[in-house]
């Protein structure tokens, strides 16, 4: 049976589709609230001075750095249980 492009992806990082998706839904929520942030201090430079590069720090380990940490236990796990 073909698989259904909507989970060849959750599958491709290693996540179900409903793990994806809230994942998603949470980058994007601290993606809104990080551009509202950066949106405020444009019109008042004193307020959220850092909120916005923090979200986008926060959320690189969170994509980036925690998911080849994930890929490197991998197959570390597989060997032990092996």
């Amino acid at each position: 049976m073909p698989q259904l492009s909507f989970t060849r992806h959750p599958q491709e990082v290693g996540e179900t589709y409903a793990e994806h998706m809230a994942t998603a839904f949470g980058f994007g929520t601290a993606m809104l609230r990080g551009g509202l942030a950066c949106l405020i201090h444009g019109l008042l430079p004193f307020l959220c001075t850092t909120t916005g590069s923090a979200t986008i720090r926060r959320l690189h380990d969170r994509m980036v750095v925690n998911r080849v940490r994930h890929r490197e236990a991998a197959p570390a796990e597989a060997a032990r249980e092996a």
